[in-house]
């Protein structure tokens, strides 16, 4: 059986440290996403570029809530040229941006320090914030989403409930090494689960070194694993029979430098993205790259049986290690 693969992409705005500094900063918008540097689109047309050269379809979550702000005119415009493009986008949610609802945000700060949190929340109040990313889905005129990626990937059984009650059947909510859960019930490596009736897919999590007694965790994404890391971890997940490895990624992994203002582009990560979409290209034989609107009732028909926890091979981690100081340095 091929392993499946979801390449998936979290499509937000950034707050960019206005919280902080109220009177002199404000929000990052399209620029998050499209991360122009001389005049080229290097996050989101770079992704849209090489999943097309590779024949491949992913998966992006695009965040609803910061039409607080910008209200559904920026992202709209984004995620219709995805969809246009053939992808499959789905809802992400940071309730943070519901600060904005409020005028006097920035006298709020002096008393009411702003939240981003999905865990530790009543069903009803995350069936308010999931309803209400759904109206933004249909004021941009896409078909209504399947599934939900939480913000910084914090979730808990409530979040599932919730997502019942609304007609949601597919998530990717967790990611071990992002955010553990409190429910030990939830804390899976990979795989396809079975969650109060949703399926779940959650982020890839793997081994990378062992300190003494102790095992360090890490999820697969293009600016922590390495192409020889991921390339390493697909192997052994399709050997391991993993049921389904989820990549995260960012549009804002592909550039370096101040969003506001000199932008770099980032060759070591565009590179890493384009050596995963070719090995999943070279091997479909192995690995079938599908997308999260294909996935409603997969964990009822197909659970995964195992939660096996892959180890990298140290040489590629040490490889990561160097290239990622490297960068930092602008010295690749």
């Amino acid at each position: 059986m091929r392993t499946r693969v979801f390449l998936t992409i979290d499509t937000e705005f950034s707050i960019g440290g206005t919280f902080h500094s109220p009177q002199t900063l404000e929000p990052i918008g399209a620029q998050n996403v499209l991360c122009e540097v001389a005049g080229r689109s290097e996050g989101l047309q770079f992704m849209l570029d090489t999943f097309a050269e590779h024949g491949l379809r992913a998966t992006w979550f695009a965040e609803t809530l910061q039409t607080a702000y910008f209200g559904p005119r920026p992202m709209g415009q984004l995620v219709r040229r995805i969809a246009d493009a053939g992808h499959d986008v789905q809802l992400h949610l940071h309730p943070v941006w519901t600060y904005f609802d409020h005028a006097d945000w920035r006298e709020r700060l002096a008393t009411v320090p702003p939240n981003d949190d999905l865990h530790g929340r009543s069903v009803e109040q995350l069936m308010v914030w999931i309803r209400r990313g759904l109206a933004v889905f249909e004021a941009w005129g896409l078909s209504p989403p399947v599934a939900l990626r939480t913000g910084n990937l914090m979730v808990d059984r409530s979040v599932y409930a919730a997502m019942r009650q609304v007609g949601l059947g597919v998530s990717s909510n967790i990611a071990r090494a992002v955010f553990e859960p409190a429910e030990a019930t939830l804390r899976f490596n990979s795989g396809v689960r079975l969650i109060e009736g949703i399926t779940e897919l959650p982020v890839f999590t793997y081994a990378d070194l062992r300190l003494g007694s102790r095992t360090h965790r890490k999820v697969l994404t293009v600016t922590g694993s390495s192409s020889g890391e991921a390339v390493s971890l697909l192997e052994g997940a399709h050997a391991a029979r993993a049921g389904a490895v989820v990549l995260l990624t960012h549009c804002h992994e592909f550039v370096k430098g101040d969003m506001r203002g000199r932008l770099y582009v980032d060759r070591v990560n565009q590179r890493r993205l384009q050596a995963v979409c070719r090995h999943l290209a070279r091997h479909s034989s192995r690995f079938e790259v599908t997308t999260m609107d294909r996935m409603v009732g997969l964990a009822e028909r197909e659970p995964s049986p195992t939660d096996a926890l892959i180890r990298v091979p140290l040489h590629h981690t040490l490889v990561r290690l160097v290239q990622n100081k490297l960068n930092e340095l602008n010295l690749v």
